[in-house]
Formats: C-alpha cells, structure tokens, sequence
C-alpha cells in the first residue's frame, strides 16, 4: 500500500474485500488516514472525517478505527508516551521513527531480511510472526529548533 494513490472508488473495494459495508463515516475515516508517511491520531483523523462530512461523532470516529483494524486495512502504533496512530501501511513489517519533542512519526523500512526482520536470542517456542522496533530521536525540524535556542 506504501506510495499508492487512492481513489474514492479503490476505497470503496477495499472495504467491501474486507466483508465491510461501504458507509460515509467509515469511508471519511478511512479517506483521512491514506497516504504514505501519514501516522495521524484520532483526533487528526475526526478532523479530516468531519471536514469532509459535516458531523462526525467522536465515538463514530472510534468504532470505524477499531473495525478498520481488525479488517486489516489500517494499523494502529502506540509509541510510548504518545496517542495512538493510525496509518494505511498494512501487510508489511515496516517499523517506525519517533521525534522525542514533536513526535513526527515516519516509517523505517526493515533493516536487513525478510519480515520478522530480526530474529530473537530466544522465541521460548513461539512461531514469531512480527517484530515490532521503534526508533526514537529528534526530527530535522526539532534539531534546528533546537540549535536556533542554544546560546
């Protein structure tokens, strides 16, 4: 899904492939989190929904993220100390990068092999299916800032 362009209609089939019902709520929610490099919060995401419908309940907002989830069409991070984020980059085991100070998100794409990407010291007879690695440090933009306020 990384770098594609969706239109209404592409939308619209993924739901429908996902057993999903087409609403205008679920479509808006869905709309708001495509694009590549896009990690938006749910607040971000009624923002945008609303913006395109009008009216938009909070916990409309909600409900469609977390069916969206489980239909696999979008996937939620939680970076420690942050919202959850949602984004449109499914079916892959990207990771992420997370600005300490601004908390601008990007994905990392894996570093060497397939997915799980790394193996680890010990699975403790579990089949690994997904490894999970976040990177924290400071954003471009954050690092300027940050030179700009020091003496």
């Amino acid at each position: 899904m990384a770098g594609m362009t969706f239109d209404e209609s592409t939308l619209q089939e993924s739901l429908r492939r996902a057993g999903l019902r087409v609403t205008a709520p679920r479509l808006a929610v869905l709309t708001a989190i495509q694009g590549e490099g896009r990690h938006r919060d749910a607040e971000a995401i009624a923002d945008a929904a609303r913006k395109r419908l009008g009216t938009l309940s909070t916990q409309a907002v909600y409900d469609n993220l977390h069916l969206l989830e489980a239909a696999g069409l979008v996937r939620r991070i939680q970076p420690a100390g942050h919202s959850a984020r949602y984004e449109a980059r499914v079916g892959d085991n990207h990771h992420h990068i997370v600005c300490r100070q601004c908390g601008f998100t990007a994905d990392v794409d894996c570093a060497i092999g397939s997915a799980p990407c790394l193996e680890p010291s010990a699975d403790h007879g579990f089949i690994v299916q997904e490894a999970e690695v976040l990177f924290w440090g400071l954003c471009p933009q954050c690092q300027q800032d940050s030179q700009k306020t020091q003496p």
